[in-house]
């Protein structure tokens, strides 16, 4: 029996970590939970899971809950997740935190010697050099919940040793796939909010969408497997059946396929190093009948570009990129500008960034205050 901390229960990571926990009773155990604001669904999670601390956003929704569930301890905010990730029983925790929250709270809980299943990018994004140091000090697993990084983890695993020479990062390109420049400047919300293979968060959709989701994994892949990022290879694969490869001295590929299916990285991540019986959806080659693949867009896709030039200049551009998309997407999502506006706001934030060293998470949230800033006042001047 393992014990679990789930950080962003209500997000879709989170509800569907909960769902293969809920599948393998005997296998894992709940003992912590976190949530931004959806406290109604939190409350259905606790009344059936059991978790001995709970974390929420507002303190006055943390008082609610002690009043509700009296042998419960509640804690509220950032300050509460950093205390909930040190002092909950779990062996591991499950990172679904949306956003650059993630950061302090990873820290904490590697601090605190508990293995990570990972799917907070934007932390190794920005702090990937923090964070990494922490894993290597620790000497706990960081093991990634991303369908492509876990991909390239698991056929890193069956090179028995053999070191990689090229990380293939699969996308699907997302709905919009084939548009040119001027069919983007009519995409609408609904639009970019259906994803054609995955079930995914607003944000991460849209990021998707837009290509800067494939930027800021190549940002996390060459954290999480210490690979330059000239030699991860983005690769449009529409299918979404080839969640990603490496490539050896030889030539050889090891690529890990499956269903389109989140359960399926969660589960192993969970379970690592077994795989748990049949946690999700079954592949099948003859259903799908053939898989293409592409080079991406980088014209059309301008986010992708702008990760590739900050990934390039390194230390705190990434910040910048990740802090400006999520303040972009934002504006997007409640209507303030239009889709092929988000590219524009974070090159206008890497045009204004001078650069600076980033030693400490202070650092790191300073570049964010200024970033985030910059972008506000050019989206005003849209609205």
């Amino acid at each position: 029996m393992k014990n679990i901390a789930v950080f962003g229960s209500t997000g879709s990571i989170g509800r569907q970590t909960l769902e293969v926990v809920r599948k393998y009773p005997d296998r894992f155990r709940v003992s912590a939970l976190s949530c931004g604001r959806n406290t109604d669904l939190l409350r259905s999670q606790i009344k059936e899971f059991s978790p001995e601390m709970v974390c929420v956003a507002d303190e006055s929704e943390a008082s609610l809950l002690r009043a509700e569930f009296a042998s419960l301890t509640v804690f509220s905010g950032e300050e509460g997740l950093c205390i909930l990730a040190k002092e909950n029983c779990a062996e591991t925790a499950v990172n679904g935190l949306l956003g650059m929250m993630g950061i302090r709270p990873t820290l904490a809980a590697i601090e605190a010697g508990k293995d990570i299943a990972f799917a907070n990018k934007e932390t190794l994004v920005a702090g990937g050099s923090l964070v990494m140091e922490a894993v290597r000090r620790r000497g706990v697993q960081f093991l990634p919940v991303d369908s492509e990084h876990s991909a390239i983890f698991q056929a890193i695993r069956a090179a028995d040793g053999n070191p990689v020479r090229k990380i293939i990062l699969t996308a699907s390109g997302g709905p919009f796939r084939g548009y040119t420049k001027d069919q983007l400047e009519n995409v609408t919300l609904d639009m970019a909010l259906k994803h054609p293979n995955w079930s995914m968060g607003a944000k991460i959709t849209v990021d998707s969408a837009t290509m800067m989701n494939k930027g800021l994994e190549i940002i996390e892949a060459s954290w999480l497997f210490d690979m330059s990022q000239k030699d991860i290879e983005v690769v449009v694969h529409p299918q979404s059946a080839v969640h990603s490869a490496v490539e050896f001295a030889d030539g050889s590929i090891i690529a890990q396929i499956g269903a389109a299916d989140m359960r399926l990285p969660i589960a192993y991540a969970l379970s690592y190093p077994e795989r748990l019986e049949e946690p999700g959806k079954r592949f099948s080659f003859t259903e799908l009948g053939s898989m293409t693949f592409e080079k991406p867009d980088l014209e059309t896709f301008k986010c992708l570009k702008l990760a590739y030039d900050a990934i390039e200049k390194g230390g705190s551009w990434p910040v910048v990129l990740n802090c400006a998309n999520e303040e972009a997407v934002s504006a997007f999502l409640s209507g303030q500008i239009r889709f092929v506006q988000i590219a524009d706001c974070v090159e206008r934030a890497l045009d204004l960034h001078d650069g600076v060293n980033i030693g400490t998470v202070d650092d790191i949230l300073e570049v964010e205050k200024e970033s985030r800033a910059a972008v506000r006042s050019y989206i005003n001047k849209f609205t």
